[in-house]
Order: C-alpha cells, then sequence, then structure tokens
C-alpha cells in the first residue's frame, strides 16, 4: 500500500497534506525517514509507521470480491472441508478478513470478503434492504405469473414450526428452467426453500449481485480481486456510511 494513502485514509490530512508531510521528513518507516509519498509500505510494516514522531495509527481496510466455487464452505478456517480460507493470498490471512453473509456450500457466486466490520453487518442486516440476486436452474414445471405475482406479495413459507413471512421479492423468468430471484432479506436456505414451496427443485445456484456489485459474466469460479475504491465508496453509499452524492467525472 503507498504511503501516502496509508496516512490518508487513516485521517492524517487529505492526500496533499500527507504527501507535504512526508516531503518535509516527517513521517517514518520502521526508524527509517521516507520521503516518497509513493513508497510502498509492506504488511509487517504497518505498526511501525510514525508522524513527527509519534506512531500513527494505521486503519486499513481490505476489500475483495470472491467468485466462490461449488463445494466450498463459507469459512476461513475448517478442519474437513474446503473452505473460502484456502483462496485468500498468505500475506492478507491475518488481517482479520471474513465474509460478508455466507453462501451455501453448494450455492456458487459472489461473496464479499473484509475486515470493515460495520460495512459487513450493514450489507448483511435485513433492517437495510440489500438486494441479493440469485441465478436459479431448477428441475420441475416451469414458472408462471402466479409465480412472480406471490414474490411480488411476500411468500408464507410453512416448512418449519411456525409460518414465516417473507419481505417481497422479485422473480424474474428465464428460458430453460432457469430464473433470477431478488431478495432482501438472508433467512436460512431462502432461496432453496422458496423453490420448494412451488414444488420446483433447485438443481444450481448462484449468486450474481450483492447491492451495487454484479458478477462479471467472464468471471472465472475460484477467483478473487480488490475492489475497486469506486466500488467500495458505492456500497458505503448505499448503507449510509457514505452521505453525500455520486460526482461523476468532471461535474460538480
Amino acid at each position: 500500500m503507498r504511503l501516502d494513502k496509508a496516512l490518508a485514509s487513516s485521517g492524517y490530512g487529505t492526500r496533499t497534506e500527507v504527501k507535504s508531510l512526508i516531503s518535509k521528513g516527517k513521517v517514518t518507516v520502521a526508524g527509517k525517514v521516507i520521503k516518497d509519498p509513493g513508497y510502498k509500505v509492506k504488511d509487517d510494516e504497518l505498526n511501525t509507521i510514525s508522524v513527527a514522531g509519534s506512531i500513527a495509527e494505521i486503519k486499513e481496510n481490505i476489500y475483495l470480491l470472491f467468485d466462490k466455487p461449488d463445494g466450498v464452505l463459507t469459512a476461513m478456517e475448517d478442519k474437513r472441508l474446503p473452505h473460502v480460507g484456502q483462496f485468500i493470498p498468505a500475506n492478507l490471512i491475518n488481517r482479520k478478513i471474513s465474509p460478508v453473509g455466507r453462501l451455501d456450500f453448494h450455492t456458487t457466486g459472489l461473496l464479499i470478503l473484509t475486515n470493515d466490520g460495520e460495512l459487513s453487518h450493514r450489507l448483511t442486516s435485513p433492517n437495510y434492504g440489500i438486494r441479493k440476486v440469485y441465478e436459479v436452474t431448477y428441475e420441475g414445471p416451469a414458472l408462471t405469473e402466479a409465480q412472480i405475482k406471490e414474490a411480488a406479495d411476500g411468500i408464507t413459507l410453512t416448512d418449519m414450526d411456525k409460518p414465516v413471512k417473507l419481505h417481497p421479492s422479485v422473480l424474474e423468468i428465464k428460458e430453460g428452467n432457469r430464473a433470477l430471484l431478488t431478495l432482501t432479506e438472508g433467512k436460512t436456505h431462502e432461496v432453496r426453500r422458496i423453490f420448494a414451496h412451488w414444488e420446483r427443485l433447485v438443481i444450481t445456484l448462484k449468486r450474481v449481485a450483492l447491492g451495487t456489485l454484479m458478477l462479471d459474466n467472464n468471471s472465472q469460479e475460484g477467483s478473487l480481486r480488490e475492489l475497486t475504491s469506486e466500488e467500495v465508496d458505492d456500497l458505503k453509499r448505499l448503507t449510509g456510511l457514505i452521505t453525500e452524492p455520486h460526482q461523476e467525472d468532471g461535474k460538480q
């Protein structure tokens, strides 16, 4: 991570102000004065950064998008089963990253991993109504307008001890026993239970969108990438962590 970015993102001033501090020799890394704002700070050096003689408190958050494969547990460690933690680079393992919510063992697709606890909470809390879009292939008769309406009205599931009224959802029927289902809550096995309610069996289930994030059509299962700053800001706006409107380039 760039030295100026590490300090600016931790509240030590704007990028310009931080660059001035660095160029004046007021910043050290591992006891050495660094005057290059673009100096790449290693992970094991983050806790050694000092500003004007005082150890800096670096608040570095990491945001990753993972295309989860089938047969992978949504957990950072497990002694028996393949798990998400096995896909994380070694230099990030100790950065307290964890999945945002969970995907079932046989559910694939978009999974965010971060050490930003507040954003994770807001993306998963039903209070924020964050949309989650699933691509489903199923076995059984083709879905109909009746299911579209029932989803929009809010399905009542009766497969547990007590009936459960779900939040309204959006069902989009595709060709070849495929459908897109958009939810705003995250009850256990919700998609599979909804399709079982309709007497259809889910064959494959893939999450393709969460909030403002969409999985690229060319994404490969098992791939991992950092979110761009724009993607992170969009998620923060969506969840109320950033309140100013999005500014397009060249516009005020």
